[in-house]
């Protein structure tokens, strides 16, 4: 903004006495962009499909929501993202009325990263409306289960809290479609339900496979004395459990899965973890069961102990795990139906086509897979933009890119925007290294180079200059034996470029690139020895994949400001900082006030604005305690304030960054979305416009581009495109002004050749195109609420003429925002204008220039009012200052229009082309008046034969005679332009004149524009061409035309007054 402070409008608007200080109702318009990847999805928890269209599908995520297909699986949208929790366990859909979905929040497959959930709701419009219907603290629910014959009858499996003891556990009932809610089934605060199934032929039997299970950041334990299988025949009022006398295992059980076939009720099958998990079946309805196999199936019940069987075929059994597997015989044997080369594994969701079992529909932890051929061959759905990431990292290439690692589905490097048509798409994509994917860190100053990691500590090198991949783990030299976390930290050394620090118990540091490591701290953690059995995890079955490792540092933050300076977060609660680079280390979380001892610390940031002040993110939700937190120094921790709380934020915190240019502008990333604050962290406001309350894993500000960059854990990567306005809230809140209208500055925009998209041209519509932005300066504006609604009078089209003058006495249209573009001359080049569509606006000017109309046959359709002109050449890289009108207020701002350095072109050789485009310009134009005169006097004639009939006939038939004679010399002249009037079907072949100017413009837009000599033969061309038309124009106006008029004006019409002022 060249003028005007921020407005008291805007502070009144965005601004409350409370905790909220923006109004995200104003935000419209200020949304971020989805960017995928969407071929690398996430996981897939739940599908349900309307049994009378079965192209109407419905999943729930893990953690991204809710997506509906009306067209079998090609198109998708997410339906759930004004819910306040994206975590979803099971989706419902109401076979009695398809308009009636159900959502239970919270995912029941509770490995180290799951998310818990707010509660069950419910859409009585298809998903556009959900209205929360209680069991609020179940935090996971994994089963919904409706009467086929009354919907109105409601039955869920609630496992409860992972994390701790909680009593919303068990099997809850609703008789009145989810008014209030019964207690049915409950056996512990530490058990819940894993599965539960009606039978198809009566809907007051069901079975409920009750687990007790629980998680601690270091440990799992499945099953215990509270795990079973219950029965009941009487809709929930009493329940039978079944033991080892009816078959089941001896001893402890663990979870369990459960199926009934629906074309013999009475064949059920159970896969259930015991000493020895096994399949085991029943022929009698669930009164006896005997065991199938205990060989081939499920190796990791805790994550999935799903089984399903045909409903058309009892002894067709499919089997989910890390692969699916299918028998024929009843579970005695299986066979594997989707190989890890071809589908995902880790399989959670399945549904098959109870009218045609060939069609099946697999949910897994890389997204959706369809087969129409019993899973002889799949389709994956690639446009379900699901990932989850533990971090984001950015570059500072042109176009920036972005990095980050994916739960199960490995690291990857992506652009941020394109020059390119067509979207950022999943090939855009650049996989890096494979396993789980954590932290990249690209190396300073190469975008070709840096560092991917899979769990445990299995840090790589990547080079993408040479695809060659190689392993930099540290090795302690002693033979001690290192604690990676399953998430473990490492960051850049922002003093050199080859310097890179690593997280053991120990901080290991680089300086080439990780070849060679030296450590340079003693153990960080609390070493607590009795917190380090992860071999002994998982309860009846071992689990141990280096996800429950622990006492291991989580996050290294070097200061920006002194080499010496590192501060260090561990997983067991210690906040460790270094002054000297590691020659003596300091524990400070016992000095910060209101610190959960112990909690887990997933960042440290350090402000780029003090080398004291220091920001730690602190969560402890693993320990069943749900509070956010965030801890700031400015004093280099001697003192700590605690910025986030219960009030002020929902959700435990993952992720928070500080502005660079603005100090108090602070961003948070929570299980439940993203929040801002204006003011230093005293208040925050949730971000909801344009991007769910999806898990904020990571947050970075790309400087140059002034871009927020939004990593999720369910919802891959959003970007806020240049949060300039956020800024200038932040700075100017105090300074109040009288102001209504106002434009803020805009980022410089780099020019650059726009390329053909790769791959595919013609897309349909299965394809994820991640929305790019664009190479156009964009502008945001900001229109108060008041003034949208004010009915302002509308301006005189005079802003170009008084625009030098004084901006501040013009007035725009009541429904348009106006602007002119003034070069460094102040001379205008663009008078245009469009309309806003809600308070805060961002409009891309197209950096082109007033151009001149077209050249066609038939007159376009033009407004009464049409000021404008159409747009015309690109201008040249430069400053640019436009001014914006809006009924009686206007302000500037100043564009500055750059070159992509990595396609500049001399100034020199565009200056060159441009005056060569303007010449040829001006030409052009020259031609089409000549066309419009053709066109002008047909209309004339036209208009004048209608005025005949008041002559006598003699004079009129002359006149028509005449009138009739130019027409058709008009027509001859139109056609060597154009295709005859009124011509149909193709004709490629015929060279017409404005083929002929056309082709002029294609070798003028074309990159060797002032080298071509065939451009020089194109003007030589149409104007051998031209001359001889343009000749017999000239004939007709002078000749026949005037003779007519000379007719016409004999009877003493003042017709031609008006058509010689257009001349």
């Amino acid at each position: 903004m060249i003028r005007f402070s921020l407005i008291l409008a805007i502070l009144f608007s965005l601004f409350s006495a409370f905790s909220q200080q923006l109004d995200m109702k104003t935000m419209k318009g200020f949304q971020p962009r989805s960017i995928g990847p969407a071929g690398m999805s996430g996981r897939v928890t739940s599908v349900d499909v309307e049994l009378k269209n079965n192209d109407h599908i419905l999943i729930g995520t893990a953690s991204g929501g809710v997506w509906e297909s009306f067209s079998g699986g090609i198109n998708w949208k997410p339906i759930f993202d004004d819910a306040p929790v994206q975590s979803v366990g099971a989706v419902a859909l109401d076979q009695l009325n398809p308009g009636v979905i159900w959502v239970g929040t919270g995912e029941g497959n509770p490995r180290n990263s799951h998310n818990s959930g707010k509660g069950i709701y419910k859409s009585i419009d298809g998903g556009k409306n959900w209205k929360l219907m209680g069991l609020e603290n179940t935090k996971t629910i994994h089963r919904i289960i409706l009467n086929p014959r009354n919907s109105n009858e409601i039955y869920v499996a609630i496992l409860g809290s992972a994390w701790g003891p909680n009593k919303e556990r068990g099997v809850f009932k609703s008789m009145n479609g989810g008014e209030t809610w019964e207690h049915i089934l409950s056996v512990n605060d530490t058990t819940g339900c894993a599965d539960l199934v009606m039978d198809p032929s009566n809907p007051n039997k069901l079975i409920a496979a009750m687990w007790q299970y629980g998680r601690k950041p270091w440990f799992f334990n499945s099953g215990g004395k509270g795990s079973g299988m219950y029965i009941t025949f009487d809709g929930g009022k009493t329940w039978e459990k079944r033991t080892e006398k009816d078959g089941l295992p001896k001893g402890n059980l663990g979870r369990m899965g459960l199926t009934i076939s629906k074309n013999k009720p009475n064949v059920i099958y159970s896969l259930i973890e015991s000493k020895k998990t096994a399949l085991y079946r029943s022929d009698d309805g669930g009164f006896k069961w005997r065991k199938i196999n205990d060989k081939t199936i499920g190796n990791r019940p805790f994550y999935y102990a799903d089984i399903y069987v045909d409903p058309n075929n009892e002894n067709r059994v499919y089997n989910l795990f890390s692969v699916v597997t299918k028998s024929e015989d009843g579970g005695k044997s299986f066979q594997t139906l989707t190989p890890y080369f071809k589908v995902h594994p880790d399989h959670h969701a399945f549904w098959i086509n109870p009218d045609n079992s060939d069609h099946i529909i697999d949910g897994n932890d890389g997204g959706l897979t369809i087969s129409k051929d019993g899973g002889k061959s799949w389709r994956y759905v690639t446009n379900l933009p699901l990932g989850q990431f533990y971090h984001i990292n950015i570059d500072d290439d042109m176009p920036y890119n972005v990095y980050g690692g994916l739960q199960d589905n490995g690291s990857w490097k992506g652009p941020a925007y394109l020059f390119e048509r067509g979207g950022i798409r999943n090939h855009h994509w650049e996989e890096l290294l494979f396993g789980d994917g954590f932290d990249v860190v690209p190396q300073a100053g190469n975008p070709n180079k840096g560092y991917a990691m899979y769990q445990g500590g299995n840090v790589a090198q990547y080079n993408l200059e040479n695809g060659r991949s190689s392993i930099v783990k540290p090795i302690h030299p002693e033979g001690i034996e290192l604690r990676f976390n399953w998430n473990a930290g490492i960051a850049q050394d922002p003093h050199q470029e080859c310097g890179v620090y690593f997280g053991s118990q120990f901080v290991h540091y680089s300086e080439d690139c990780g070849n060679n490591w030296q450590i340079i701290s003693p153990d960080l953690t609390t070493n607590d020895t009795l917190k380090q059995k992860q071999a002994k995890s998982g309860g009846l079955t071992i689990d141990a994949t280096k996800a429950e490792n622990y006492t291991s540092i989580l996050c290294i933050a070097p200061s920006p400001h002194d080499d010496q300076i590192i501060w260090v977060g561990t997983d067991d609660g210690n906040v460790q900082v270094t002054k000297d680079k590691g020659q003596s280390w300091k524990n400070l979380s016992g000095s910060i006030s209101g610190f959960p001892k112990g909690a887990w610390i997933p960042q440290i940031q350090v402000s780029k604005h003090s080398v004291d002040e220091v920001y730690v993110v602190v969560n402890d939700y693993r320990r069943n305690n749900w509070e956010p937190y965030i801890f700031r120094t400015i004093n280099g921790g001697t003192t700590w304030s605690r910025i986030v709380d219960g009030n002020k934020v929902k959700g435990h915190v993952w992720s928070m960054v500080q502005d660079p240019v603005e100090k108090d502008l602070l961003f948070c990333g929570t299980d439940f979305g993203l929040y801002v604050s204006v003011n230093g962290g005293n208040d925050w406001t949730q971000w909801t416009e344009g991007l769910p309350s999806v898990p904020v894993s990571d947050l970075k500000i790309q400087e140059r581009e002034k871009d927020l960059v939004i990593g999720t854990f369910g919802r891959a990567v959003y970007i806020l495109d240049d949060i300039t306005i956020l800024r200038e809230i932040t700075r100017e809140q105090l300074e109040l002004s009288k102001e209504e209208f106002q434009v803020f500055e805009p980022r410089a925009s780099y020019r650059s050749p726009w390329k053909v998209a790769k791959g595919i041209h013609f897309t349909g519509d299965a394809e994820f195109k991640g929305r790019n932005r664009g190479s156009s300066p964009m502008i945001t504006l900001y229109i108060s609420p008041e003034l949208i609604k004010t009915k302002g009078k509308k301006g005189k089209g005079k802003q170009e003429e008084q625009a030098k003058k004084d901006s501040t006495k013009l007035k725009g249209p009541k429904d348009k925002v106006e602007y002119l573009v003034l070069n460094g001359n102040n001379d205008t080049v663009r008078f245009a204008s469009f309309k806003p569509d809600s308070n805060i606006n961002r409009f891309y000017w197209n950096e082109r220039e007033d151009g001149v109309d077209r050249l066609r046959r038939t007159p376009p359709k033009k407004k009464k009012d049409d000021k404008y002109k159409p747009a015309g050449l690109n201008v040249l890289p430069g400053q640019y200052t436009m001014v914006f009108f809006y009924q009686k207020f206007s302000d500037t701002c100043t564009i500055e229009i750059k070159q992509n350095p990595k396609t500049a072109i001399p100034e020199s050789e565009l200056t060159q082309v441009y005056e060569k485009k303007k010449a040829q310009q001006q030409e052009y134009q020259n031609v089409v008046k000549q066309v419009d005169k053709l066109k002008a006097i047909k209309k004339s004639i036209g208009e004048i034969n209608g005025m005949l009939k008041f002559l006598p006939d003699s004079l009129a038939d002359s006149l028509r005679k005449d009138g009739k004679a130019i027409n058709d010399t008009i027509n001859v002249l139109l056609d060597e332009f154009f295709l005859p009037e009124g011509f149909k079907g193709y004709d490629h072949v015929s060279v017409k004149l404005s083929n002929r100017i056309g082709r002029i413009y294609g070798y003028l837009n074309s990159e060797n524009a002032l080298e071509s000599g065939t451009l020089d033969l194109a003007v030589k061309d149409f104007n051998r061409y031209y001359e001889p038309v343009n000749a017999r124009m000239e004939n007709l106006f002078t000749g026949p035309w005037e003779d007519y008029q000379r007719q016409v004006e004999s009877l003493q019409f003042e017709y031609f007054k008006a058509f010689r002022e257009l001349e």
